[in-house]
């Protein structure tokens, strides 16, 4: 569980990323949640957009890929979603 400095530290962080996954209408899926498992492993923190065309609640979609990637909700602002992994092997973000 992240704590409120740390949270504030990632939003600062992810604040120049671009989203690098879509959730559209197809909503979230297994094969989603695995890649961005795995891209989180890789870069620890990023960014997912939400479609306007997604049929399901975009608070929804963050408490399930957070669940589903075992990752950690940092932010969600206007359709984009904030999610922080810590890498197990690749570890960049030292967090205060």
């Amino acid at each position: 569980m992240l704590k409120g400095k740390q949270k504030r530290f990632l939003r600062a962080q992810a604040h120049h990323l671009t989203p690098i996954f879509q959730v559209g209408k197809g909503g979230v899926n297994d094969n989603m949640v695995k890649q961005i498992s795995e891209a989180l492993e890789a870069r620890e923190l990023l960014k997912v957009s939400v479609l306007q065309n997604c049929d399901e609640d975009k608070g929804e979609v963050a408490v399930a890929l957070a669940k589903g990637a075992k990752a950690e909700l940092v932010q969600t602002i206007g359709n984009v979603i904030v999610l922080y992994k810590e890498s197990k092997e690749n570890k960049q973000i030292k967090l205060p």
